[in-house]
């Protein structure tokens, strides 16, 4: 069985709904949409990878935010329903992705020629999204027995010395290895 890429999880996890919404936004059809949302979300996961493995504030914060993603959801919140688990631990990512939304959309936009605003709007609809997929794919890692910070002290930072810890961590979360 081939895992699915984030790209495909987070198309799976819009559904048909909002990739409309989406398309009715770049006034494109489901297909456009697709390709925008792709590319969308490898910019935005390609940043964070290149975030996380840097030396600094930035960097110690994106590690942090994703061990806080990779923290189960409190007791009895997952049972009210979709995205709301990965919500409320995805407060930190949530500001992470925010603040990478400006960079991601000029570079989304010169990449297809849509208008850098627009694009920063598919980013807003997208978030909440990504997040969940995030979410879900920490705990699918988890459950599965991967290595990473499974074990780790609640709200210790995953780093590159932890015996696998960051690279397990973003592998399990993001999908492959670091491009």
């Amino acid at each position: 069985m081939s895992e699915s890429s984030l790209q495909d999880d987070v198309l799976h996890e819009l559904g048909d709904d909002k990739l409309t919404e989406i398309a009715g936004l770049l006034a494109t059809d489901t297909g456009g949409a697709r390709e925008v949302v792709s590319e969308t979300v490898g910019a935005l996961t390609g940043d964070l990878r290149q975030k996380a493995g840097a030396d600094d504030d930035d960097g110690a914060q994106v590690r942090q935010a994703f061990a806080e993603v990779a923290e189960p959801p409190l007791q009895g919140v997952a049972t009210l329903g979709g995205g709301l688990g990965g919500m409320l631990g995805g407060g930190m990512m949530a500001g992470v992705l925010a603040r990478m939304s400006k960079p991601v959309a000029d570079a989304v936009a010169k990449k297809t020629g849509i208008p850098a605003p627009t694009v920063a709007r598919v980013i807003e609809l997208l978030i909440p999204v990504l997040l969940t997929v995030l979410a879900k794919r920490a705990a699918a890692g988890k459950a599965g027995g991967t290595a990473g910070t499974a074990g780790a002290a609640p709200g210790a930072t995953p780093s590159a010395a932890d015996g696998g810890g960051l690279g397990d961590l973003l592998g399990r979360i993001l999908g492959g290895g670091a491009k």
